[in-house]
């Protein structure tokens, strides 16, 4: 059984580890060859990344860089890498890169990526909606501060005008040891997760949905968004704007010719390109450099003392945290 988290106190751990390896990054050698690092994560969510990675994209317009790509497992992971000087982009959830700028994280968005459904899914028929879940059963999601925590904080905190309410009964899991518990019935009761897990759960017998991550949100919001680091935007801004443009390039791939990024994209998810096919165009993923939710992210996670913003979020200057304010369309 994997370690059950109390949640606030989980957050707040989960940034100390960087915050002492920004003391030490200083100790290290900086790279001297010029490369570009970025970390990207799990799920169909980073299809655009995959196919600009696939195709070679952005080295076939930066001959004089070397473009280095790692995958790595949350946002944690990448939070440290980008502090100690070893990742220039990376590609997250609006939640946890608020974290990061509260603690200070000197990074800012690029732009956005992707809008996908997420779900939390049970196999407990007597679970219709979050007020019948007991205190007895376990939720996997992938870590404290992750959206899929602040978004199950937001349904609690309509439901229970508790925002903790669930912060006992929570497993820290990656999406794929998710998916494989609730499956097997043993232990996890209930996994919020994202495609191609969430798509993969819908298809099977008796695994059912009781919560959306539109319906935990009230709205529209940006799933995963492109977060560069300032170092990185004044020291190589012809190189940034050419990974605008690529990005870019790789969105409209997958619009205008679906088939064929089925067939790329397939290998990289395991999956066949029907499925593939299906899943990409699947009802609420769109991939989209459109920035949305921010505000309504930043009003609860202040509310909630996820982060410690002193101003509100009307009295914040939206420069302060996107690089591409024209994105923005809160």
């Amino acid at each position: 059984m994997k370690n059950i988290l109390s949640i606030k106190k989980a957050v707040v751990l989960s940034l100390l580890i960087p915050l002492i390896l920004l003391v030490l990054a200083g100790c290290q050698t900086k790279r001297t060859q010029k490369t570009i690092t970025i970390a990207e994560q799990y799920g169909l969510a980073y299809a655009p990344v995959q196919i600009m990675r696939d195709l070679g994209l952005l080295e076939s317009k930066t001959a004089d860089i070397e473009i280095e790509w790692v995958k790595l497992a949350n946002t944690a992971a990448i939070r440290e890498s980008m502090l100690a000087g070893k990742v220039d982009i990376a590609f997250m959830a609006i939640p946890p890169f608020l974290i990061g700028r509260d603690r200070g994280m000197e990074w800012k968005i690029i732009s956005g990526l992707s809008l996908s459904p997420l779900g939390l899914m049970t196999y407990k028929e007597e679970i219709e909606t979050i007020a019948d879940i007991s205190i007895k059963e376990r939720i996997a999601l992938p870590q404290p501060g992750s959206v899929q925590h602040i978004l199950l904080a937001m349904a609690a905190e309509r439901e229970f005008a508790d925002a903790g309410f669930f912060d006992e009964q929570l497993v820290t899991m990656a999406h794929p040891d998710g998916m494989n518990a609730l499956l097997s019935r043993q232990d996890i009761t209930l996994h919020f997760t994202s495609p191609p897990y969430l798509f993969k759960e819908k298809e099977t017998e008796g695994i059912y949905q009781i919560l959306s991550g539109r319906e935990a949100f009230g709205s529209e919001f940006s799933f995963i968004v492109a977060v560069g680091t300032e170092d990185f935007y004044n020291n190589y801004p012809e190189i940034y704007k050419i990974f605008l443009e690529t990005l870019q390039e790789s969105i409209d791939y997958i619009g205008e010719t679906p088939d064929q990024a089925a067939g790329l994209l397939a290998e990289d998810y395991n999956l066949s390109e029907a499925e593939t096919g299906e899943y990409i165009s699947w009802p609420g993923m769109e991939y989209t450099r459109r920035i949305k939710g921010l505000g309504n992210f930043i009003t609860f996670m202040q509310k909630a003392g996820y982060i410690d913003f002193k101003e509100d979020f009307t009295e914040i200057d939206i420069s302060q945290l996107l690089w591409e304010v024209d994105l923005y369309e809160d």
